[in-house]
């Protein structure tokens, strides 16, 4: 073949190697990010600026400054909302924490059947709170309700009682109802943390004459300590987002005398009811700085604990 056939010459690319190598990543993330964008970052900016102004439906809106903040701070409602709203937190977390970690203790162990039981305690955190809701709508019906009639079968009282329309019992009804939604999603944390604790600590305690509670409190505590503060942030956390449980229980109401009013069930009635979103987008971001405040003391609360010990 004669010398002189032309060769064909490869075009530069537009873009130069070494910039699409360092843009290679962004591409890849870039449909991530335009949905975290699009779908977070731009609702919370546009909250925040609503936070400001008070709105008489989607089209009539104006600008009242802190006026919101200032209203909310003498709005009785939301006081009762907020003490309803500890007094759930305090009273499931301090519930639900030991009683996974209990569990967790026990199907830790040799037991027959205890992936079966571990199972059992998981799948009500599977169903959803709509359904829990539901459910025990029927376990706290008078006379006929299961929980009335274990009640009675064991202490012989209580067939009557009215849980969802007693100002007193409204409260920790939706605590039992949340606690068993959600213990079992604690005890799988806990249960791997107790798993990831060297039995050679243990075994070495338990010769050297350390009882079952003193290897507790000495080993198996300590060990499971960064998990327990998650689980603690965590439970705290969605306690105060408590919203879906209460209002189908009480059938889209806050119980009787607003016994059941939570911080979201008053930001949902203040924002989709009533129509203000500013002053519902003003709920929201108070309960945001409350719930930062409160994680960041128990985070620094259990740091100081742990630097004690």
């Amino acid at each position: 073949m004669p010398d002189s056939i032309p060769q064909k010459r490869h075009k530069s690319p537009i873009i130069p190697y070494r910039l699409r190598r360092r843009l290679a990543p962004y591409g890849f993330l870039s449909p991530f990010l335009l949905l975290f964008a699009v779908f977070l970052i731009y609702p919370l900016i546009r909250s925040i600026l609503m936070a400001f102004t008070q709105s008489y439906g989607p089209q009539a809106t104006v600008f009242v400054g802190l006026e919101n903040f200032k209203f909310l701070f003498k709005d009785s409602q939301f006081w009762r909302a907020f003490v309803n709203t500890v007094y759930f937190a305090i009273g499931a977390v301090s519930i639900q924490l030991p009683l996974s970690l209990f569990l967790a203790l026990i199907l830790n162990q040799r037991i027959p059947g205890r992936n079966l039981l571990r199972f059992a305690f998981f799948v009500p955190y599977l169903v959803g709170p709509v359904f829990v809701g539901i459910i025990f709508t029927l376990f706290y019906t008078p006379r006929y309700g299961l929980f009335n009639q274990t009640i009675d079968f064991l202490f012989g009282f209580g067939l009557d009682t009215r849980w969802l329309t007693n100002e007193y019992l409204v409260m920790p009804a939706i605590i039992i109802a949340a606690t068993w939604t959600i213990v079992g999603f604690y005890m799988i944390f806990f249960l791997a943390a107790l798993q990831s604790i060297r039995k050679e600590l243990l075994e070495a305690a338990e010769v050297d004459g350390a009882g079952t509670l003193r290897r507790l409190w000495h080993i198996t505590l300590p060990g499971i300590k960064p998990v327990t503060v998650f689980i603690l942030v965590t439970s705290t956390i969605g306690a105060f987002k408590l919203f879906e449980l209460p209002y189908i229980l009480l059938k889209q109401n806050s119980g009787p005398n607003d016994s059941a009013l939570t911080i979201v069930m008053y930001l949902f009635q203040t924002g989709f009811e009533s129509g203000d979103l500013g002053y519902a987008s003003a709920i929201g971001w108070v309960l945001v700085a409350f719930v930062v405040a409160v994680s960041y003391a128990q985070i620094r609360l259990t740091r100081t604990f742990r630097e004690d010990a």
